[in-house]
């Protein structure tokens, strides 16, 4: 593809930028070419290296979740600047972008200056507009990962990519290694070193959560219950392991030797675990909530227990800039199993994009990735 030429904010890309449009279940994507990006001040195009797939993008093509349509999906994926808008555009920490940089980008776009954005919400702005997640419009058709090209609008928290980090690793950096981060300091900011951590769900956000710990001389337990996710945590620095099926989760903790942990962090979504780790926390242990993202049934909460145990409960959803920076750094200098594993199973060119998504909800792969350059 050649580089995109710019006048004014007007770009062109020979040949156009193309996008995988979903618009309903059962019903098969259907490539658009977008010949020309209107980028204004402060917004960016990118052309993607690589796109992974998220459980999400699974469910709403499944059904499971509601979603705009017709519209792109995908909001995981690495690239490099092609095109700035007027003005350029800053990443998260402060550095000028330039063409050529390769980057990541948070999932949200937020105005900065509403009340939530001042509180330091940025990911619940009033404004917000979320990458994979929005009906197709024009003038922002390029709005969705599973596309050659991504259109970055004013408020995206950009942070730039180590040339030597993965593709593989860098692209769900922008997800669920965001999101681990973003759990971790909704724990309160009490050190992890030497503190005993519970991570419910052994998917990518429980795993990153638990590599993330470890590295940091947490002592971590991980509670799923499929033996493979358990075998995988044991390689992502999970010191005990336990099956939910077992038992109740306070008797397993004391017979495998483990204290009430001070941070548990629910990433499973499931009713049962979320009473359970309410039932288990430490005396002044905070619970975050990062699975719940979906309707389920209520769980009671003894307000009694709360109180006289002084717990704190924080819900995660999406996460700030500063975490996916943090995602980035800690990636690029404590790669530790995200390298070692594979966490990419299997990879598609875009146009087998229905095919892909047929792999990832098959569960056999953590990671199933989009290659907008493959053939």
């Amino acid at each position: 593809m050649s580089p995109a030429r710019s006048s004014a904010g007007a770009v062109l890309v020979t040949p156009s930028p193309a996008a995988m449009v979903w618009h309903e279940p059962g019903r098969a994507h259907e490539s658009i070419a977008v010949p020309g990006v209107e980028l204004r001040p402060g917004e960016a195009l990118v052309e993607v290296e690589l796109a992974t797939v998220c459980g999400s993008d699974v469910h709403t093509v499944l059904g499971h979740r509601r979603q705009p349509a017709p519209g792109v999906l995908g909001h995981e994926q690495v690239g490099r600047i092609v095109a700035l808008g007027p003005g350029g555009a800053s990443s998260v920490d402060g550095a000028v972008l330039a063409l050529g940089d390769r980057v990541v980008w948070t999932v949200t776009a937020s105005c900065g200056a509403c009340e939530r954005c001042l509180r330091g919400l940025p990911q619940k702005c009033h404004e917000l507009r979320k990458y994979g997640h929005e009906r197709l419009e024009r003038g922002w058709e390029l709005s969705g990962g599973f596309a050659t090209h991504v259109h970055l609008l004013r408020g995206t928290g950009i942070v730039r990519v180590p040339e030597a980090m993965p593709a593989e690793l860098a692209a769900p950096a922008s997800c669920s290694t965001a999101t681990a981060v973003a759990a971790l300091d909704a724990g309160g900011g009490a050190p992890l070193d030497g503190a005993e951590v519970l991570v419910a769900g052994a998917g990518m956000i429980g795993l990153a959560v638990t590599a993330i710990a470890s590295a940091a001389g947490a002592t971590v337990t991980v509670v799923d219950p499929d033996d493979v996710r358990r075998d995988t945590a044991r390689r992502f620095g999970a010191r005990t392991v336990l099956d939910p099926g077992d038992g109740a989760l306070a008797g397993q903790l004391a017979a495998h030797g483990r204290s009430a942990p001070v941070l548990s962090v629910e990433a499973s979504g499931a009713a049962g675990s979320v009473r359970a780790l309410l039932e288990t926390s430490e005396v002044g242990g905070t619970v975050v909530l990062v699975g719940s993202v979906s309707p389920g049934p209520s769980v009671e909460l003894d307000p009694e227990r709360m109180v006289r145990r002084l717990l704190t409960v924080r819900g995660v959803h999406n996460y700030a800039p500063a975490h996916l920076q943090g995602a980035i750094d800690f990636l690029a200098a404590t790669p530790g199993p995200f390298a070692a594993e594979r966490l990419v199973g299997a990879s598609f060119p875009l146009d087998a994009l229905d095919e892909a998504l047929v792999t990832a909800a098959a569960g056999t792969h953590v990671r199933v990735a989009v290659d907008p350059h493959a053939r």
